[in-house]
């Protein structure tokens, strides 16, 4: 008998994840029973939502869990099918985040924007550096992540932001990058390169509609509303 699967059917029905779930809807359970619903079934003495508990814990919650790599899960005691399963259902956040945000106009709402960019770089140990590419009614043409590493404002041109912006056909672009150390206040360099970079945005019709820093999970600032140019 599988004495993690015991576990959870041992809870009266009305608060096992999956029966939660299937009568009240997905926003009646917290992160841990949401992934204890994917994972299905927990190991030996530990329930799929201790071991949901667990997984949360060891990266950071799920803003961590999204960007996991196959091998840290796998190091957490996840097996490959438990493991793909998370994977997967990460990416698929991904993508709807994607087709929400090309839907609307960006320009309207950078929380918006800051919400779909975690979901890829919340948790990063180094800076990266990219943009979003947008057409004429600022709806998404493209996501690109440009610059990854220890970068220097003085070393990052413009040129190189807009050409890539040229070459789709982009009318506009926000920038992103990220602080590693998790405070998402600009620095002197940031705002002399956002200044750099909308004006020869300017220039070469590639207009520059917002920059954002990212900080840790939850944190952003908008160089725009900031008034930074």
């Amino acid at each position: 008998m599988n004495v993690a699967a015991e576990l959870i059917r041992e809870l009266p029905a009305d608060e096992r994840p999956r029966e939660r779930l299937l009568a009240h809807g997905a926003r009646s359970l917290g992160d841990a029973e949401l992934i204890a619903v994917l994972l299905r079934t927990g190991r030996n003495g530990t329930s799929a939502l201790a071991m949901a508990r667990e997984v949360l814990a060891a990266n950071g919650g799920l803003a961590g869990l999204a960007v996991a790599a196959p091998a840290t899960l796998a190091q957490r005691g996840l097996g490959p099918a438990k493991a793909a399963t998370l994977l997967a259902a990460a990416e698929v956040g991904r993508r709807l985040a994607r087709r929400e945000l090309g839907d609307r106009p960006p320009l309207a709402n950078p929380a918006a924007v800051a919400s779909y960019l975690a979901l890829r770089y919340a948790v990063r140990d180094q800076e990266v550096m990219g943009a979003l590419y947008l057409d004429v009614r600022n709806r998404l043409v493209a996501d690109r992540e440009l610059f990854r590493g220890a970068l220097s404002r003085a070393a990052v041109e413009p040129r190189q932001l807009l050409r890539e912006g040229l070459l789709l056909g982009a009318a506009g672009l926000i920038l992103f990058h990220t602080h590693p150390s998790g405070d998402p206040s600009p620095s002197a360099e940031d705002l002399a390169f956002t200044r750099r970079l909308a004006e020869a945005g300017e220039t070469v019709g590639v207009r520059l509609v917002d920059h954002l820093v990212l900080g840790g999970v939850g944190r952003w600032v908008s160089l725009r509303e900031r008034g930074a140019w």
